[in-house]
């Protein structure tokens, strides 16, 4: 049976659902209630494209099968800037990744389906002095995938993302298991999220899905998102995501000790990370 990190790396011809990122205003405020909840967020560490700030840092919720992301603006940066403009919009999700073993190969793939893909970024971020975590990153301008800065991660170092500290949670969360966006024309905004995957689109339970190896999204209009669950923001954007549990009736009991809002099976986040997650 393959590791936890060598899981993270999709085989030749696969992709995953690899992370989501809530964008925050303040890093401390947002892992003090992760905390709470029973996480073990990753230290605070700072993004560096070619040996220079990005303008962005993070902490990290590493799960068994994918992970969230806790993302916030910190300096003057273009980066940061667009982060910034992002969550004007609303509080909670702005960024969806998909893994892969090969950027390279995606960047050339959305080039050739008309995404206008950047050219691939090489991210980096130390953790400790001996320790630097190696992405490959693929970004498509804003216009193309307006719903949220959507991307593909080429994991270079594993072994250093997904240590045993990092998966230390209290709370039995064992993974990431879809996104949902809100969209006015569903049907429309899945076909280009498929092309852009690779994939192909189909109803289900009154939504379009697309599926992955591992994970899937789901989209639909604010009215139809609304009769499952609350705190939708405008299309185009990221409404909720779901997450995996080992017990989820007792994941639901810690947020409402945390003073969070718990109907049926969603949360409600504060500000201090925003959005929905669903059981």
């Amino acid at each position: 049976m393959k590791s936890i990190q060598a899981r993270q790396r999709p085989a030749p011809g696969d992709l995953v659902l690899d992370h989501v990122a809530h964008f925050v205003p303040d890093l401390e405020a947002a892992g003090a209630l992760l905390e709470k909840l029973g996480f073990a967020p990753t230290p605070v560490s700072h993004h560096q494209v070619d040996g220079k700030p990005a303008g962005t840092s993070n902490r990290c919720l590493m799960l068994q099968e994918g992970y969230l992301e806790i993302l916030s603006p910190t300096l003057d940066t273009p980066n940061a800037q667009r982060t910034r403009a992002l969550m004007d919009r609303y509080p909670g999700v702005h960024l969806v990744c998909f893994g892969t073993q090969g950027a390279e190969a995606e960047r050339a793939r959305l080039a050739a389906h008309g995404f206008d893909p950047e050219p691939v970024v090489p991210l980096r971020r130390a953790i400790s002095r001996n320790r630097l975590l190696k992405f490959n990153v693929v970004y498509s301008p804003r216009e193309k995938m307006p719903e949220a800065r959507v991307q593909y991660c080429e994991h270079l170092t594993p072994q250093h993302l997904w240590d045993a500290p990092s998966l230390a949670h209290k709370n039995g969360v064992r993974g990431l298991s879809s996104v949902y966006v809100v969209a006015d024309d569903p049907a429309a905004t899945a076909a280009r999220w498929a092309e852009f995957t690779g994939t192909l689109p189909f109803p289900e339970r009154g939504l379009v899905c697309i599926a992955f190896s591992r994970g899937r999204i789901f989209f639909g209009s604010k009215e139809t998102l609304s009769k499952s669950f609350e705190n939708i923001p405008d299309a185009p954007g990221i409404a909720a995501i779901g997450l995996r549990f080992r017990d989820r009736t007792a994941f639901a009991k810690r947020c409402r000790a945390a003073g969070l809002v718990v109907r049926r099976n969603a949360v409600t986040l504060p500000p201090a990370l925003g959005g929905t997650w669903l059981f």
